[in-house]
């Protein structure tokens, strides 16, 4: 794109889509639907239309279809703009969408049905909740990562280990197996706080066959905006994979920073509410730290979940890319992970991974457990 254009296309945004007929978007095709869908994003906000997509309030009424429209428009916002100018945005839109009832009003947010598309509006506008609101919004999430949970376990534990596992927790109940941390851990609620004393409602014993297979799953999750059902489903397979019994499961997230949530990943309520969305992305660095993380690399399996849509250097993620698959890692980049499974992601750095020996493309959950099946089989 020439300066010129570039002056231009700015203009045409500043104008509006009225001035069409006169000042025409200019670049390439890609460069033009960039900024006819940036212009889409504006006139919604600023045209004074109204419409379903636009007020959430006119169909609030329990659907969920408008909270769904407008977090679909966050999530691109925060993908087609510059941070800053999305944040400008985004408080705009606050107000012409009405969405500040979901992050000022508990009422509001209690009533609404808890699922996929409110929690994906929540994650997305957690940042501006506070006290209360927020305390709704853990809720949320853990209400809908538990639903998930339940939907999809059985079938995502049969296809790593060929059948519904009911080995968990050992069948030989003795002091020496006892399972003191997850024992208190799962009792907590039962917490007498009259007689100051814990109640013990189930007792766990570990399964001393771990110790004999044990197997090192590491997940690092991007939390790009346009990633945000493979990030919420991803939170839910660490919990699923961790509670299976050889699998230890390391759990990272990135951005151009990584944070380690390792000791969250039996919580994914919890990882969800830790998650920043969108900001940049450092797939290498990501890739840098889980290599920190691997002490028996034939047994270990990195499944990077992200649109390979690098900010760092790509030279840095295909080095050390090529040292994990040339140690024995079973290396992967899930570019979706969803029900849905249908991926946006940079083509050509996903098949140069490929034809290094890493797996790329997007699965479902059970498809994951399948090919994680197969990797430790």
């Amino acid at each position: 794109m020439t300066d010129n254009e570039t002056v231009i296309n700015r203009w045409r945004l500043i104008l509006g889509s009225f001035s069409g007929k006169k000042l025409d978007f200019g670049g390439s095709e890609r460069e033009i639907a960039t900024f006819a869908s940036m212009e889409e994003l504006l006139d919604r906000l600023y045209d004074n239309a109204r419409g379903d997509d636009v007020h959430l309030n006119e169909r609030m009424g329990g659907s969920g279809d408008s909270v769904l429209t407008a977090a679909e428009w966050i999530t691109k916002v925060r993908k087609l703009f510059p941070k800053q100018t999305a944040e400008v945005l985004e408080k705009h839109a606050l107000d012409e969408f009405n969405m500040t009832e979901l992050v000022t009003d508990k009422e509001v947010l209690e009533k609404l049905e808890p699922d996929m598309d409110l929690l994906k509006t929540v994650l997305q506008l957690k940042h501006l909740m506070h006290g209360e609101v927020l305390e709704i919004a853990k809720k949320i999430a853990k209400q809908v990562a538990e639903e998930l949970r339940k939907k999809i376990e059985n079938d995502v534990r049969r296809s790593i280990i060929g059948k519904i596992d009911r080995s968990r927790s050992s069948c030989i109940h003795s002091a020496r197996n006892l399972d003191i941390k997850k024992t208190i851990r799962s009792n907590l609620k039962n917490y007498d706080k009259e007689n100051e004393r814990l109640i013990i409602k189930n007792i766990f014993f570990n399964d001393r066959v771990k110790r004999y297979s044990r197997k090192t799953v590491i997940i690092a999750i991007d939390e790009s905006g346009s990633m945000i059902s493979s990030v919420i489903y991803s939170a839910v397979m660490a919990q699923i994979i961790s509670n299976l019994p050889f699998a230890e499961v390391k759990l990272v997230i990135f951005d151009t920073a990584v944070v380690d949530l390792t000791d969250e990943a039996e919580d994914p309520a919890q990882v969800l509410m830790s998650i920043q969305l969108g900001g940049g992305t450092n797939i290498g660095k990501a890739l840098a730290y889980c290599e920190q993380l691997i002490s028996s690399p034939a047994n270990t399996c990195v499944l990077t979940v992200t649109d390979l849509y690098e900010g760092g250097s790509v030279n840095r993620l295909l080095n050390i890319s090529k040292n994990m698959i040339e140690s024995g890692v079973k290396l992967n980049f899930l570019t979706a992970l969803d029900e849905d499974a249908s991926p946006a992601y940079d083509k050509i750095l996903g098949q140069r991974l490929a034809d290094m020996g890493a797996f790329v493309g997007a699965l479902t959950p059970d498809r994951l457990g399948e090919h994680i099946g197969r990797m430790f089989g």
